[in-house]
């Protein structure tokens, strides 16, 4: 059995429509930190970090890459959400697509799913992912083989455990959630 986390960025800088890239603010900067104090009593020592290219996942694994001192391998399959819409219709097209089953979605979403599971099915030992919202609403669906794309809340700079056994993931512990208002 193989141990992953998956580890929801810290506090954006900007807003989904605002950015497409945005940094961490001062407040995800900090929780950050707090995330790789707590996964460093559970990590073990020859575990790898993965994340997502977008700046918000690369700088939270950063955290807790120079506490272990180790590299941070970029991997494109946990890169926020493919959307269909420019960066000014985001919101809107966001609060429709979590509100819809993946029966509905098209061939790009399902394969951006898909893009996960292959991505985590690929770890070939202990692994942190450091990725997004949708992402572990995605793999929580996936496993749960549930239809609806919201599956959970998980907070800002959560981290979440699941494991891979013969090629198939299981959840293990979900993290910290957040109120789920949509605003």
């Amino acid at each position: 059995m193989t141990d992953i986390w998956i580890v929801r960025h810290g506090e954006a800088a900007a807003s989904w429509e605002a950015d497409p890239d945005p940094a961490l603010s001062e407040l995800g900067r900090s929780q950050a930190e707090v995330t790789s104090d707590a996964l460093l009593e559970r990590l073990p020592d020859d575990v790898s970090i993965i994340s997502s290219p977008l700046r918000r996942a690369q700088e939270t694994a950063e955290a807790l890459a120079t506490k272990m001192q180790k590299p941070v391998a970029i991997d494109s399959r946990f890169s926020e959400v493919r959307s269909p819409v420019p960066l000014s219709e985001r919101k809107n097209w966001l609060r429709t697509f979590m509100q819809q089953d993946w029966t509905q979605q098209t061939e790009d979403l399902w394969d951006w799913r898909n893009d996960i599971v292959a991505g985590l099915t690929a770890c070939q030992g202990p692994t942190v992912v450091f990725c997004h919202f949708l992402v572990i609403n995605a793999v929580v669906a996936h496993i749960s083989g549930s239809n609806k794309v919201l599956q959970c809340w998980p907070a800002n700079a959560s981290f979440h455990h699941f494991s891979l056994d013969a090629g198939k993931l299981s959840l293990l512990e979900l993290g910290q959630q957040m109120d789920s208002a949509v605003n």
